[in-house]
């Protein structure tokens, strides 16, 4: 992806494209769609959206919350990806904070940039985009995936020298301290099979014909799934300033970074999705010719200022230590703890 791109969609003729910023909504291990009813999941999440977000989830999301941590206040979806940790040298782990992105609304608190743009930045192209149905759910990428060869396209992590930065994209994590963070990329497929809101692995009812990076043009939809959707993406900036003294990273050279997950290559990166539009507003903003925040303000959408984003939130479903310097990662037990069992 470029940011040239992005700079010449703001002037250049485009059909809808929405960009805009989530703050966090909560940091827990509980995962709606992979774990329903698991309290608490596999690892820790960073979750921004509305406040239904539960243990469990079902239903039309949109009529169920009370408020929403992201600019367009009727958007009550949620969005969520794992969470960034720094492994120190003895073993222990701290969460990696979470940074505001470049050109958003104004100071949000930390969480993620969403997009739901059409064929690329600058077109709608030929097909109208349908947008998502109440009850529709997707995930992108898999906590299992620990090489390179099954790396998801879409899935990609740039190496900010500014908030600006943009490219270049790898697919593992960088091995070189960043100046400006780290960016995680995830992309969704756009083509849906016109039938099922969900399937058994949350992926197999919608296809990716986007094969090397998100924010391009797209393949046409194949027979097998023929609906094109909105092209759903997240940012993630995490603020890995205060972990680039070298000194602090392994002795092998490595880079020290791992995901909640406990992958410290990059490659399990994935993140889930639940819509949660009000009534008919997604479909609204994908019909218009609007652009990213200038979509708002009831043209078509309502959206809602930065103080009110950082207001919303939801309490945690579980009572453990996510913050501070860990032994173990959440749900990850230690290696000391396991050595002491052992031996009992």
């Amino acid at each position: 992806m470029k940011w040239l791109i992005l700079a010449l969609a703001l002037v250049a003729p485009s059909q809808a494209g929405l960009r805009f910023g989530c703050s966090t909504l909560s940091i827990q291990r509980i995962d709606p769609l992979v774990e329903p009813g698991s309290v608490p999941s596999a690892h820790v999440h960073q979750i921004v959206g509305g406040n239904a977000f539960n243990v469990t989830m079902t239903g039309d999301i949109g009529t169920k919350g009370s408020c929403t941590t992201c600019f367009f206040s009727e958007d009550f979806s949620n969005y969520w990806t794992a969470v960034l940790y720094f492994k120190a040298r003895n073993g222990t782990y701290k969460r990696v904070p979470i940074y505001d992105n470049a050109q958003l609304e104004g100071d949000v608190s930390g969480g993620m940039t969403v997009y739901y743009t059409q064929v690329d930045f600058n077109t709608n192209g030929k097909d109208k985009i349908t947008a998502f149905k109440p009850g529709f759910r997707m995930t992108v990428g898999s906590p299992t995936i620990n090489s390179k060869n099954k790396a998801v396209a879409g899935l990609r992590y740039t190496c900010l020298q500014t908030k600006l930065t943009r490219f270049p994209e790898t697919v593992e994590f960088p091995t070189q301290p960043c100046p400006a963070g780290i960016m995680a990329e995830h992309h969704f497929p756009a083509c849906w099979d016109g039938k099922n809101l969900d399937s058994p692995n949350h992926q197999d009812h919608m296809y990716d014909t986007a094969k090397d990076s998100g924010f391009a043009p797209a393949g046409p939809c194949p027979a097998s799934h023929p609906i094109r959707m909105p092209q759903l993406a997240y940012e993630t900036l995490w603020d890995t300033r205060q972990f680039n003294d070298k000194s602090l990273w392994p002795t092998d050279g490595s880079q020290p970074f791992v995901w909640s997950t406990g992958d410290g290559e990059g490659y399990s990166t994935h993140a889930d999705y639940v819509f949660g539009w009000k009534g008919d507003s997604l479909q609204k903003a994908m019909d218009s010719t609007c652009m990213f925040d200038a979509c708002g303000n009831g043209k078509p959408l309502q959206s809602q200022s930065v103080a009110q984003m950082n207001a919303c939130s939801v309490k945690s479903s579980v009572n453990e230590p996510i913050e501070g310097w860990l032994d173990a990662l959440p749900g990850k037990q230690s290696m000391h703890k396991q050595k002491r069992e052992f031996n009992a």
